[in-house]
């Protein structure tokens, strides 16, 4: 049986680091005075100066996983992935969602399915304490195959209580806080694996009474603990692992990282794994593997930082100087 990976599935997770480093070399431009920019193109969120504090901006969507939703003809819970996706890039570096725009393009009107999209947004803007202040709809036949969901959400935080990774050093330790699941991301090697299986979405999921196609739409967790967190440890960095999985801790700090005690992934995906026949470094690389958040903060705050962030969350492994390491795979 050969080996699936994320770049055969169609995703080159380094081809598009090279795309997004080559963007990032032409938009240069930079605004003066109020409002002036306070961090470069590449963290979670990027950071304007309003003064006392900042306001914080970021833009995501959820990917293929529609596809899943379009499948099984099951909406109602990827407008929560939308909120989330943006929500936790803006908590990754400490602020707090206060607005969102959403943006649906459809290759078709479909009501049903709109409003079966908006629940999902209304429940993620509930958890987030978040208000939804507009949107676009746009029908585009000639692009769109079915619909695509994005958004932008802006957020506030004191720009002394930024969270960037600057203040990392070897030897803090790492607080891992459990996904809900695969989250929004590595759907293309997901779907791809389902494909060319003995199983449909429809099917049961081994050991579980939802369908494959349910246990894949479980909705992204929102990590809204992580600012009452941020106010009562010190919290150095924080990770959100999305594209790329664990690679995403490179974002944070030129450091590397020591994973000695990872949480355990929920049963989906070693579903995956087996059905794909993926190797470890593969799902380490291209899934959360049953981690959604990694706090970064020294050793002493752990206990509180788990005690914050809630059940399953645990120390995972260290900083230390080069390198990213997660038991004996080499990352």
């Amino acid at each position: 049986m050969r080996r699936l990976t994320y770049a055969e599935s169609g995703v080159d997770i380094h081809a598009e680091n090279r795309s997004i480093d080559a963007m990032k070399a032409v938009l240069t431009t930079r605004r003066t005075g109020f409002g002036a920019p306070m961090t470069d193109i590449g963290h979670y969120a990027g950071l304007l100066d309003m003064g006392t504090f900042a306001l914080a901006m970021t833009t995501d969507g959820v990917g293929s996983k529609v596809l899943i939703a379009n499948a099984i003809a099951k909406w109602d819970t990827v407008g929560i992935d939308c909120i989330a996706m943006n929500v936790n890039d803006l908590l990754a570096i400490g602020a707090e969602p206060i607005a969102f725009v959403d943006y649906l393009a459809v290759e078709k009107v479909d009501p049903e399915r709109a409003a079966q999209i908006a629940i999902g947004l209304k429940r993620g803007a509930e958890i987030s304490n978040m208000t939804i202040v507009g949107g676009e709809t746009a029908s585009l036949p000639e692009i769109i195959r079915g619909f695509d969901l994005a958004g932008t959400a802006i957020g506030v935080v004191d720009k002394d209580k930024v969270i960037t990774g600057e203040k990392i050093q070897v030897g803090d330790v790492l607080v891992g806080v459990p996904s809900s699941g695969l989250h929004s991301n590595g759907y293309t090697l997901a779907r791809r694996i389902v494909a060319e299986s003995q199983y449909t979405y429809l099917d049961k999921m081994p050991g579980s009474d939802k369908s494959i196609g349910e246990e894949l739409l479980e909705p992204t967790r929102i990590y809204m603990e992580i600012l009452e967190m941020a106010e009562q440890c010190d919290v150095h960095g924080l990770a959100h692992i999305t594209g790329s999985g664990l690679l995403k801790l490179h974002r944070i700090t030129g450091f590397g990282f020591e994973i000695t005690d990872p949480l355990e992934p929920q049963p989906v995906f070693r579903f995956l794994q087996e059905q794909g026949n993926v190797d470890d470094a593969e799902m380490y690389r291209t899934f959360n593997m049953g981690t959604g958040m990694i706090v970064v903060l020294p050793e002493d705050g752990a206990k509180e930082a788990c005690r914050i962030m809630g059940p399953g969350s645990k120390v995972i492994g260290s900083i230390v100087k080069e390198g990213l390491k997660a038991g004996k795979l080499e990352l």
